[in-house]
């Protein structure tokens, strides 16, 4: 064999081993937002804070023994003083990125994803400065 075909060889099995050790490991799972965006104004007590109790605020979970703590009473302030928002970037709020699944455990646990389009109006209500209203 000339040395031409084992360097040819040499590299098509160099280049089948990188391409087979890239397959073989996960940094990243990536979810893609396939929720309608919301453009009207979102109210944090009238549209958020309803889902955030009916989907997180459950026993166990973020009904106080989890932070934050999403009750009726307690959301809005555990959300801004916990640093879960962030109204510079929206996405990259940790509320956000944990709902989205791009930080894990994706939330809410044991549902299904984006229940009710709560991270819809999540995004929606962070993008809007994230008010107490």
């Amino acid at each position: 064999m000339s040395k031409i075909r084992i360097r040819a060889a040499l590299v098509i099995m160099a280049g089948a081993l990188v391409w087979v050790m890239a397959g073989c490991s996960k940094t990243t799972t990536v979810i893609v937002n396939n929720s309608p965006e919301i453009t009207t104004e979102v109210s944090f007590s009238k549209d958020l804070n309803p889902l955030l109790t009916k989907n997180c605020a459950t026993s166990g979970c973020h009904s106080g023994s989890v932070n934050p703590n999403l009750r009726a009473d307690l959301a809005y302030n555990s959300l801004i003083a916990g640093g879960y928002v962030d109204t510079k970037l929206p996405e990259n709020s940790n509320v956000y990125l944990y709902m989205t699944g791009k930080k894990t455990p994706a939330m809410p646990l044991g549902a299904p994803t984006n229940p009710d389009n709560i991270n819809a109006y999540m995004l929606a209500w962070i993008k809007q400065g994230a008010k107490n209203n």
